[in-house]
């Protein structure tokens, strides 16, 4: 049996590569951020954004405490909804990072601690997407219909949804135009998707 495609890490290009690297830092993302300049032109919504699920609310304020402390900006305060407790922020270059507990309760020590992260696509055509991805390897472990697709990539899990109801999670407008400035590494080879977001192997990002 083949061994399921991986993300490896996501490169996030910015004007000011130094203000980008300190937020990642803050975030406690390591290796698995990493940060390029870039001059690409961009515009409004880059049609993905960064999800860190984390095990209680105490955790997601910190993080989006140390995120905004680091130069980031709140985009949307922490608060509890029907599937948990969480807010939005975005880095100095612009990339929106949600922090989300499943709890809504705190529960002994608030460790800093990320239990998945995962980078979440607005396309076009959610069917169109996971056939191009399937066809390159990756597997689908969740599906809804031409709603919401999940594939198995850890460390970083893939996921595709509507461009518009991305954007609405995190109370932004979905317009957007240019690049999306990240580029994803792997061991899927090196393509663009349907939606423009460009892949990389990861052995070729060694520079």
């Amino acid at each position: 049996m083949a061994d399921m495609t991986k993300i490896e890490y996501i490169t996030a290009e910015a004007d000011d590569p130094g203000a980008e690297e300190r937020f990642y830092q803050a975030l406690g993302l390591g290796d698995l951020v990493r940060v390029r300049a870039s001059d690409a032109p961009t515009a409004g919504f880059r049609g993905f954004t960064l999800s860190l699920v984390v095990p209680q609310p105490a955790v997601a304020d910190g993080i989006i405490e140390a995120a905004v402390e680091a130069g980031g900006t709140l985009m949307k305060s922490a608060s509890k909804s029907l599937w948990g407790y969480g807010g939005a922020v975005s880095s100095p270059d612009g990339m929106i990072v949600t922090v989300a507990s499943a709890g809504k309760k705190n529960t002994g020590d608030p460790e800093h601690r990320i239990e998945n992260i995962v980078l979440q696509l607005g396309v076009a055509d959610v069917g169109e997407s996971k056939r191009f991805y399937a066809e390159r390897g990756l597997k689908v472990a969740k599906s809804f219909g031409r709603r919401y697709v999940e594939f198995g990539t850890g460390p970083i899990t893939l996921t595709l949804l509507k461009r518009a109801a991305l954007a609405k999670t995190v109370d932004a407008s979905p317009d957007g135009s240019g690049s999306p400035r990240i580029v994803i590494g792997g061991d899927a080879g090196s393509f663009t998707d349907p939606d423009g977001f460009e892949w990389e192997a990861a052995q070729e990002a060694a520079s």
